[in-house]
């Protein structure tokens, strides 16, 4: 059968109608919306400028929520937190959950860093997480952590980041004496990891001409006369090197925000905002901020953890739910939860690694991922149809600017994050998350638009 002949004005309709069209997602922002973006942006860089550590984050989100008597929270080691906001029926019958992680790649100080070669002393390092390791040497880096004293107290480090602080760094070589040592070596060998030693100082100690190792001796003294600090406290030192510096914005139009740790911060700066504005929330809101995602999630304070059970059974009683057995895998059962994590954004200058029609765009909302995972979506999530259906059609009631995305071509690489553990519990989950540049590099680069459309992504599933 002859099909009739389309006009102009008919195509424009189906395809307005049919197809999905992808617009920059600046375009689409309405009244204030600009505004409430960049204002967004300007809290969130005052955010991951101060807090650089997993401990950090912890603290910097308790010490908010202290001021909202409304809220509960747990903490676990100083390094998780579970937030929770009652909603109109009570947890048993289910939440809104979301779930961040807020360790990130970095350099931790090894259990004997201290040592002195060459008279110069150094810090020796064992990276966490997947890192590029070329990106530590040659730039200034900072100190953070805290050590334990003989007496017991609990000493906070933070050196490099005040403006009168010295700064840290790792050498590297000349390029004049580079040729053989690095240049004919592939780039993940280039620098091993047994060279990212940390430059600490050079002078030595004042006394005897033949005082040994009177440099690291002076390096001591100073850390013992600012901190109460002995090389024996080292040992059970939490010590981090990460970037030194702020955050800042990136371009000349100022549309994107470079810093460190915006893989997971930005999803965990998002939903500790969305928690805090949710309102009128008919199920109850329950915001998780882990840590050690970047290395497996493993231990007591990472995903696969008892954290969150811990945490539901004290709101179970809070709400003088009567615990049964099964109670808490029928409420987990009928809950819903995002796994706030970013992706990888493309970039046009490695459009070989990227699959154009799948992946991530900068600018254009929050990514939706169903699945992660690599070789044939090992160690995926694969959230289900009814619940990516249900977020979606959320989104676009709320005016969410939002895309749908993988992490780069079939084959390629890939990756993982917690939502195959939450997901393990029973519970429907998704990841959703803004995408990143040079994700897992010491400087992250972010666009606003996505940044602030992840907070309103978060903060309509919570109402939801």
């Amino acid at each position: 059968m002859a099909q009739k002949k389309l006009t102009k004005k008919d195509i424009e309709k189906l395809t307005k109608d049919l197809t999905l069209i992808k617009r920059h997602g600046w375009f689409s922002l309405k009244g204030t919306e600009k505004k409430e973006c960049l204002s967004y942006a300007d809290e969130y860089k005052q955010f991951i400028s101060t807090a650089k550590t997993e401990r950090e984050v912890a603290s910097h989100i308790t010490d908010i929520l202290k001021e909202r008597p409304e809220i509960k929270f747990w903490t676990f080691r100083n390094k998780a937190v579970c937030v929770y906001k009652p909603g109109k029926r009570p947890a048993a019958q289910g939440l809104r959950i979301i779930v961040s992680h807020i360790d990130a790649p970095r350099l931790d100080l090894k259990l004997n860093p201290l040592y002195e070669d060459q008279e110069m002393a150094y810090l020796k390092t064992h990276y966490y997480g997947g890192i590029k390791k070329f990106h530590w040497v040659t730039r200034p880096l900072a100190l953070h952590g805290v050590v334990f004293l003989k007496d017991g107290r609990c000493v906070k480090i933070s050196i490099g980041e005040d403006k009168n602080d010295p700064v840290l760094t790792i050498n590297d070589l000349l390029p004049h004496l580079a040729s053989k040592v690095q240049g004919e070596k592939k780039l993940r060998e280039a620098i091993p990891a047994e060279k990212l030693n940390v430059l600490l100082g050079g002078f030595p100690i004042e006394g005897p001409d033949d005082t040994k190792e009177a440099v690291k001796l002076n390096c001591l003294h100073i850390l013992n006369t600012t901190y109460g600090i002995t090389e024996r406290d080292l040992i059970s030192a939490e010590l981090e090197i990460v970037p030194q510096g702020e955050a800042r914005d990136v371009g000349i139009d100022r549309a994107f925000i470079g810093g460190y740790g915006q893989d997971d911060r930005a999803c965990a700066y998002a939903s500790l905002k969305a928690i805090m504005d949710s309102k009128d929330v008919e199920y109850a809101n329950l915001a998780l901020f882990l840590d050690k995602e970047e290395i497996g999630s493993d231990g007591n304070t990472g995903a696969k953890s008892k954290c969150l059970e811990l945490a539901l059974y004290d709101i179970f009683r809070l709400e003088g739910t009567v615990i049964e057995p099964d109670t808490i895998y029928k409420a987990l059962n009928a809950s819903k939860a995002i796994s706030g994590d970013v992706t990888a954004g493309v970039d046009p200058d490695y459009m070989e690694v990227y699959e154009k029609r799948n992946d991530a765009l900068m600018g254009y909302g929050i990514n939706l991922t169903k699945y992660t995972g690599s070789r044939g979506k090992y160690s995926a999530n694969d959230a289900h149809a009814e619940f990516v259906d249900w977020v979606t059609r959320l989104w676009d009631k709320e005016g969410i600017i939002w895309q749908a995305g993988e992490l780069g071509r079939v084959d390629e690489g890939g990756g993982g994050t917690v939502a195959k553990y939450i997901a393990s519990l029973g519970i429907d989950t998704v990841d959703a998350g803004p995408p990143l540049l040079s994700m897992h590099s010491p400087f992250e680069v972010a666009h606003k638009l996505d940044l602030y459309m992840t907070y309103r992504a978060y903060k309509a599933f919570f109402e939801a």
